[in-house]
């Protein structure tokens, strides 16, 4: 047997050898291929690509800003549907969206991206644009407002004044000082090397963004401009991409209005001290709101309550003076209605009550907080107190002492325990609260 078994071993050893060796190579190739993907060729990622114009990036530089993009393309910021196993966009329609943010991948904050105008606004304003600047149904936009007279001012200018913001439809600018424009240029978040009064740090685009911004809704610059960090009553800013800005989430007081006693009163009490604070600042501005409802106001999980709709606030310079115009001379144009009523008139800054967001809060937010939350005699106390800083027609001071009255009434009741975190443990020791 053993003559004819060499040959046939020697054969099948080769045979095994070749096939290993074929594998090999095969192997190889496969290590130099994956070697030249990682190195030589982007990886193209099994997640949701963003479109430009969910985000209304197509749009720019008719938009808010781009500080924040890098964020949503590495993923660092992303919309709750995208912790569900399949990973898409919420619909474009929706005027807020909650979502999540990081800056290290590993711990992730609740922040809010929004719409500063809904998507059918937006669509409508744009079709205005082309229609009325263009005669055409669809255009440029950005192009199309670059040739309008006010943008031409505003390239040439080096600072902001009054007369470039006449006639644009946010309170905030009912009644600009100079002091106010100063600091909304100053404060811009969208630009680099922000800090100087005069504009030459400015792009093009970014007089651009700046002046869409202020005509279609000035709640981004307010949370700029007033920061949270210094003591002001808005959620922080993180910033803006397209037609989108993110900021901190906080949940809207329509959400507490069943809440227990204990936590009504603590947001009735912080409801009054940002009211109050409004009027009293350091900075020596008047805050007003236009109007109020559920969603003006927001509370973060640390119990802290914030303005989170700025949409409707208006200033008046108390220290400096405004520069208001008359109703016959205001310049109104394009940018007077992208999201308004261009034949919408406004009260005269002097029509303005110190008062008037009190009465507003008083009558529109508080009763729903507090109404059947206490037993009497103090239940009857508080409706009545209520009923005196909700009447219009009486004079501010009664106003003020009916508000003064209801806090004074509220303090001994409120409540220091964990739940509030956001001033506990100083509850204990503070008179403050």
């Amino acid at each position: 047997m053993g003559p004819w078994m060499n040959p046939l071993c020697s054969e099948s050893n080769m045979l095994v050898q070749l096939i290993l060796l074929h594998f090999q190579i095969l192997g190889y190739r496969s290590s130099l291929e994956a070697s030249v993907s990682s190195t030589s060729v982007p990886r193209i990622k099994l997640s949701y690509s963003f479109g430009r114009s969910f985000l209304g990036l197509d749009k720019c530089n008719a938009c808010i800003g781009t500080s924040i993009c890098k964020k949503f393309f590495k993923e660092e910021i992303r919309f709750d549907s995208w912790l569900s196993s399949r990973l898409k966009l919420p619909p474009n329609y929706l005027p807020s969206y909650s979502g999540n943010y990081t800056d290290d991948l590993k711990t992730w904050r609740l922040v809010e991206i929004s719409r500063l105008a809904s998507k059918y606004q937006s669509d409508q304003s744009d079709r205005r644009i082309c229609t009325f600047l263009s005669g055409a149904t669809t255009c440029s936009i950005e192009h199309a407002l670059k040739k309008t007279e006010r943008f031409q001012k505003w390239l040439k200018t080096k600072r902001l004044t009054p007369d470039l913001v006449q006639g644009l439809p946010s309170p905030m600018l009912r009644c600009p000082s100079q002091r106010l424009l100063d600091r909304i240029v100053r404060r811009y978040a969208e630009v680099p090397d922000a800090g100087s009064v005069y504009m030459n740090h400015f792009m093009d685009r970014d007089k651009m963004r700046l002046l869409y911004t202020l005509s279609v809704n000035a709640h981004p610059i307010f949370l700029q401009i007033f920061p949270g960090a210094e003591g002001w009553p808005f959620p922080k800013y993180l910033g803006s991409c397209g037609r989108l800005i993110v900021a901190a989430s906080t949940r809207p007081l329509k959400e507490f209005y069943s809440s227990p006693s204990d936590v009504a009163t603590d947001l009735a009490l912080q409801l009054l001290s940002i009211i109050d604070s409004m009027r009293n600042n350091d900075l020596n501005y008047l805050f007003y709101f236009t109007r109020v409802d559920a969603g003006t106001f927001g509370i973060f999980n640390n119990g802290h309550l914030f303005i989170r709709d700025a949409s409707t606030l208006g200033i008046i310079d108390k220290q400096e003076g405004s520069h208001p115009t008359s109703e016959q001379k205001e310049q109104k144009d394009i940018f007077s209605c992208l999201v308004a009523d261009c034949q919408s008139t406004f009260p005269s800054c002097n029509s303005i009550r110190e008062e008037q967001s009190l009465i507003m809060v008083c009558k529109e937010l508080l009763p729903k907080l507090l109404k059947g939350k206490f037993a009497q005699p103090v239940q009857e106390k508080i409706d009545s107190y209520l009923g005196l800083c909700a009447d219009s027609f009486r004079a501010d001071l009664e106003v003020t002492n009916a508000a003064r009255k209801l806090a004074e009434l509220l303090k001994p009741v409120r409540s220091c325990d964990s739940r509030f975190a956001y001033r506990y443990p100083d509850c204990k020791y503070s008179d403050k609260y």
